[in-house]
């Protein structure tokens, strides 16, 4: 019967680690310490060992099943050959979805898996058509949003007479960046402006950036490299915001990152929320170089991972969104950006990158 061996031995270790632990746990001599690390090790091993304990059985019973009927003499009903050979067939059916579902397990975790989200969105090319998809796609994204119980708060907003000439907002919420740094990238939209007096169909781009919001331990950031600017926030907000100096620019000096926040209620307050966007973008300049450099070592399979090219298409003429990351075409452009449900392309766009890590592993 055909299964994956190397796969099989290389859980079984780890379910063997796993009894070895629960053993080690019973005994009175372990400090606290150690109590605490290794029901930390136990919780990170129980999903694939209980899915692992399944599929051994659902083996062993395969093996057995085959070797009766290998061995199989005359005495054997006929009747029951034949439905030993049915219940063979959906063992092995049954082991190629198996062992998927158990690699997945084995992929290791996204740190920034269940971090908060910063995202900024800036038009490219189409001037005044560009800052009014910014406008649109980030209503799109409010709704998402809401239909995901997230928050929304915005830290910045740059306008003009037709849209956004810049919007940064950070989202907070349950596996927010595990869905919405999908969105990162170039959105093109072709569609006829409103200011397009022949009709003529225009295509411009926008770009959107995704970043984790960090934590105070994921990175430290030395105070004598920043310079700190307050100046007067621009735009709604009556009397108080424009006597007061209550926005506030950051710049990383050593980078020259620069991140501010002018929508805060005070000057401590938009100071906080600029740092921990800071802290964020330097994270992310740092993270890109490395993987830049790893990405000179190695031939990848998916190119540099460097998207300077659309990531989405939005044609409003044709009524259709497409993701060229994995080719899917939705016939629903108007519906998606109504209803904010960006749930099917995200749910394909995990399972390609679950598909292309799982290619990457020894098994």
């Amino acid at each position: 019967m055909e299964y994956n061996k190397q796969l099989y031995n290389s859980i079984n270790k780890i379910a063997s680690k796993y009894e070895e632990l629960n053993a080690k746990l019973q005994s009175a001599n372990i400090s606290f310490s150690e109590e605490k690390e290794i029901k930390i090790q136990l919780k990170g091993y129980h999903q694939v060992v209980s899915e692992f304990e399944k599929f051994k059985h659902l083996i062993n019973e395969g093996l057995e099943t085959e070797k009766m009927l290998s061995n199989q003499n005359a005495s054997l009903d006929i009747e029951f050959v034949e439905l030993a050979k049915k219940e063979l067939d959906e063992i092995k059916s049954k082991i190629p979805s198996m062992e998927i579902e158990l690699k997945k397990m084995l992929l290791p975790a996204d740190p920034n898996k269940d971090k908060d989200v910063i995202i900024e969105m800036r038009p490219a090319a189409g001037g005044d058509e560009s800052a009014i998809f910014v406008t649109n796609l980030f209503d799109t994204y409010k709704r998402y949003c809401d239909s995901q119980k997230w928050t929304i708060s915005v830290t910045e907003l740059v306008a003009n007479n037709f849209g956004y000439n810049y919007i940064s907002f950070i989202v907070k919420g349950k596996n927010v960046y595990s869905k919405m740094k999908f969105e990162s990238g170039v959105h093109r939209v072709q569609r006829v402006p409103f200011t397009e007096s022949k009709g003529r169909v225009h295509t411009s781009t926008i770009t959107v950036s995704v970043l984790p919001k960090l934590d105070e331990i994921d990175y430290k950031i030395n105070p004598n490299d920043l310079r700190i600017d307050v100046y007067r926030a621009s735009g709604a907000g009556g009397q108080h915001v424009n006597r007061t100096e209550s926005a506030v620019r950051i710049t990383h000096l050593p980078t020259g990152i620069v991140a501010s926040c002018q929508e805060g209620k005070s000057q401590i307050q938009n100071r906080e929320t600029a740092m921990a966007m800071l802290k964020s973008k330097i994270w992310f300049h740092l993270s890109q170089q490395q993987k830049q450099d790893q990405d000179k070592m190695r031939k990848s399979q998916v190119g540099t991972g460097e998207r300077s090219e659309k990531i989405r298409t939005y044609n409003y003429p044709q009524n259709r969104i497409t993701d060229h990351r994995i080719n899917l075409t939705l016939n629903k452009l108007d519906m998606i950006m109504q209803s904010g449900d960006l749930s099917e392309i995200h749910s394909q766009l995990l399972a390609n990158e679950q598909t292309e890590q799982i290619k990457k592993l020894n098994f």
